[in-house]
């Protein structure tokens, strides 16, 4: 028997930055771009620029505005219950993959507040509120209805509805290029003039092989925890095994089975990685249970909590911020002289992008003790 390669965490992290374009930015359009990424986290409306502004060449964000405005892209909850970017053609194709992920989920949040409430009743009373067309936001939904299901939290009722039981598209302006807008809701199907796809009728499962797929092109190699982790699906073991034949398998240094696909990009860890400016819940990291490949355990926390941060030789070293149109880098150790002018470098570049006016708008602290 041939024994299985070991990849150690540098190899992991150069795969993880390769798939996530994060080691050279890549000439793709956007709607390529947010395909291949399986979608980008968001519901901090403006992250996404960022993220694709540190992957694309020559990233115009007014191409992203322009796809929302014209359906192409479209924001939705969909996996781990979040908010994100994706294609229309993956909105439509996963969505009802993810029905029972995002009822439990939602329940596990409302549960007492949802007991006794019939929630396919809830389904078709939230349905039948938006066949008009309107746009409502989620507090107009709740109280359309809570007098049929009165709660002592009527915003139960608001979120199961358009984050489970009603797919929903969150519509521009949210979303837009240096916009601010609230959050106004339409089915998913209205407002991309297509219907959503129904699960497989005979049990095979060809969305989550699709998923499969897509995730190790995107995040991989990777263990199937990963994957759960990502999609917040739990019943995906089937689909991998499935599709297990067309992978290859590798072990990391803890001893987990890896899958990846064969032909998929594996740098060698010697790889030269350069500084990258990630946004908020970027995918590069929360795609992950277990992210040492580029954070490490002792900052894990800054994925979960909304923290902007900075990649130095491919691995969460600094924090970043917005202050009065300067970017500030906070830094998590030590940098080098010259890790400080990559930084200083490529966060002027951040200032301009955000800014639009040139000029030198780049503060990094000192170094932590």
């Amino acid at each position: 028997m041939t024994p299985t390669t070991v990849l150690d965490t540098r190899t992991l992290n150069r795969a993880t930055l390769a798939r996530q374009l994060l080691l050279d930015r890549a000439d793709l359009p956007v709607l390529d771009a947010v395909a291949h990424l399986a979608g980008l986290q968001a519901q901090e409306p403006q992250e996404p620029f960022v993220g694709l502004w540190s992957r694309l060449h020559a990233f115009d964000p007014v191409t992203l505005s322009e796809l929302l405005v014209e359906r192409r892209v479209v924001r939705t909850h969909l996996m781990r219950r979040t908010v994100h970017l994706v294609t229309a053609d993956d909105a439509l194709a996963w969505r009802a993959r993810h029905d029972t992920m995002l009822r439990q989920r939602v329940l596990g949040t409302y549960r007492s507040d949802l007991d006794g409430v019939d929630l396919d009743e809830l389904a078709a009373a939230g349905r039948a509120i938006m066949t008009d067309g309107e746009p409502r936001t989620m507090t107009e939904l709740a109280r359309a209805v809570a007098e049929h299901w009165p709660t002592p939290q009527p915003r139960a009722l608001g979120e199961m509805l358009v984050a489970a039981l009603v797919p929903m598209a969150q519509l521009p302006p949210r979303g837009l290029w240096r916009t601010r807008a609230g959050v106004r809701n339409a089915r998913l199907s209205s407002w991309l003039g297509r219907e959503i796809d129904p699960p497989s009728p005979d049990g095979s499962d060809p969305v989550g092989k699709a998923l499969v797929r897509r995730y190790l092109a995107a995040f991989g190699p990777a263990a199937t925890a990963d994957l759960r982790a990502w999609s917040g699906l739990s019943g995906l073991p089937a689909a991998v095994r499935a599709v297990r034949e067309e992978l290859v398998t590798f072990r990391d240094e803890q001893g987990r089975e890896l899958l990846d696909l064969p032909d998929a990009p594996r740098p060698a860890p010697d790889t030269p990685a350069p500084v990258r400016f990630l946004p908020a819940f970027d995918n590069a990291i929360l795609g992950y249970r277990d992210r040492t490949r580029i954070i490490d355990d002792a900052h894990r926390g800054l994925s979960v909590a909304g923290a902007r941060v900075v990649l130095v030789d491919g691995r969460v070293a600094a924090t970043w911020t917005v202050e009065t149109d300067a970017v500030v880098v906070t830094p998590l150790g030590r940098l080098s002289r010259a890790d400080r002018t990559a930084v200083a470098e490529q966060g002027r570049e951040l200032a301009s992008f955000l800014s639009d006016r040139a000029g030198d708008r780049v503060r990094i602290a000192a170094s932590p003790g």
